[in-house]
């Protein structure tokens, strides 16, 4: 494993609550020391939104969000929304929250709340600021009062979300993120695990809502912001991934959404996810897939592998560093590999004096690149290929990922797969799980190639 720290955000606390008035300076040494680097207090009316704001003043490692809670909501007059300009305005207030409608408590009366959340998200539109949702029991009014008030034009999270996965899917689709606190660690909420596995990681954030909602084992306790790592924990343990993915993929989305946290820019060319350590050598390919991320961001997992030049193997090897620390090195980036065929050969020769297993994702068109049959040439030294089939026939593959060779190229990938096999030990054919792509086909074709097969989520990359 490597030994990165970690770098967690709690995207969602209420550190001016008096549960906090006497050991606050304690709290945050102990979420420092737990790897929790950068804290959003949260407003949930103009007493409590100063107060997150002075806090945000205090402490470096805290940033404000100001707002009116719908147990609030009669604060939305004409004077508390020109107060709420004004705090708005304060340098560390990266949000408008929390907002939103609970129909659960029922403090404040149903169109009191409705019309406090769309003055608010108006306000936030003027300011250009995202927002924080609070959202109980009022799951379809939510959505439309955010469709109807064009909330998609700044963003924000469903904070504590407590929807189901069509209502996750449709707020992903608004570009909201979704977050979650301690209490998918409780053993009765497994339909909100199943709504953090069935969502692309890059669109979760982690809180600890504290102190309300402390995760097991300190349930029925106070929470503090130390403890989201437990919630960490089980989305990791959800997601197959490590904590430090986790904290790594959320701290992103924190930093996209809220502009805090850190972007670890020291990973373009040696990437690690889970255990196994990726190598990105090249962004140039041979398709142009309709559904690669890289045409958004080049960001997998919370790495950012945009290359400002083609590393040379010196380079590639000072970022790996220790090899042996790794299950599995892999040539996979955002680019084709292959198209580096020399690197690899002269980088895998080096890596097999470690006694290292490796493995080259690819698109397959390599012998088209060359005009030969590279694979004898990686005998020996590469452990194992998965190559992208992605489509059952020469003309949807071109619909989907072009390539520059044409329809020839969907041949050429097949081609590549059937002769693997006498070359490499294991071969997988892959296919992303894209709407419209035949799965059960393109695994058929993979039986008559001879090789193994393994469906890809188009939406989780990496």
């Amino acid at each position: 494993m490597t030994d990165r720290l970690l770098s967690l955000v709690d995207s969602h606390a209420h550190l001016d609550n008096e549960q906090f008035s006497d050991d606050l300076e304690q709290v945050l040494k102990n979420a420092d020391e737990a790897g929790v680097k950068q804290i959003l207090t949260i407003g949930c009316d103009l007493k409590s939104s100063a107060k997150c704001i002075a806090l945000a003043d205090r402490f470096s490692c805290i940033h404000a969000a100001v707002g009116i809670h719908p147990h609030d909501a009669q604060e939305a007059t004409s004077e508390g929304l020109a107060i709420l300009e004004s705090l708005l305005n304060a340098p560390k207030v990266v949000a408008l929250g929390e907002i939103g409608l609970d129909f659960y408590r029922n403090h404040s009366p149903h169109d009191q709340q409705r019309e406090a959340f769309r003055k608010q998200i108006r306000l936030a539109r003027k300011f250009n600021k995202p927002i924080i949702v609070h959202d109980r029991d009022a799951h379809t009014e939510v959505l439309q009062i955010l469709h109807e008030e064009g909330a998609e034009q700044v963003g924000g999270v469903l904070h504590c979300f407590s929807g189901d996965l069509d209502m996750a899917n449709a707020c992903i689709a608004l570009g909201f993120y979704l977050s979650f606190t301690g209490n998918i660690t409780y053993p009765k909420n497994e339909s909100l695990r199943e709504v953090v596995a069935g969502i692309p990681i890059d669109r979760i954030l982690i809180e600890t809502d504290c102190p309300y909602l402390s995760p097991r084992p300190f349930r029925g306790k106070r929470n503090e912001p130390a403890y989201v790592t437990l919630t960490a924990e089980k989305i990791a343990e959800i997601k197959g991934l490590s904590l430090e993915d986790v904290s790594r993929i959320t701290n992103r989305n924190a930093y996209d959404l809220f502009g805090i946290g850190l972007i670890d820019q020291q990973t373009k060319i040696a990437y690690p996810i889970r255990n196994s350590l990726y190598l990105n050598i090249t962004n140039r390919c041979t398709n142009s897939c309709i559904f690669c991320p890289k045409f958004d961001d080049f960001v997998v997992k919370g790495h950012e592998l945009k290359l400002d030049h083609e590393p040379d193997i010196n380079e590639i090897k000072l970022a790996i560093g220790n090899p042996q620390a790794y299950d599995e090195i892999v040539f996979c980036g955002y680019g084709e590999p292959l198209l580096r065929l020399e690197l690899i050969l002269e980088l895998a020769t080096w890596l097999k004096q470690q006694q290292v297993r490796i493995r080259i994702n690819t698109d397959g068109q390599a012998n088209l690149v060359y005009g030969r049959n590279i694979l004898p040439e990686l005998t020996g030294k590469i452990d194992a290929l998965s190559v992208s089939l992605n489509a059952a026939d020469a003309e949807q593959y071109q619909q989907l990922c072009p390539s520059k060779f044409a329809e020839e190229g969907y041949q050429a990938v097949k081609d590549f797969l059937k002769l693997a096999p006498a070359y490499i030990p294991e071969v997988t054919a892959t296919a992303v799980a894209y709407p419209g792509v035949d799965i059960d086909a393109c695994r058929k074709i993979a039986g008559q190639l001879g090789v193994d097969f393994r469906a890809r989520e188009y939406n989780e990359v990496g």
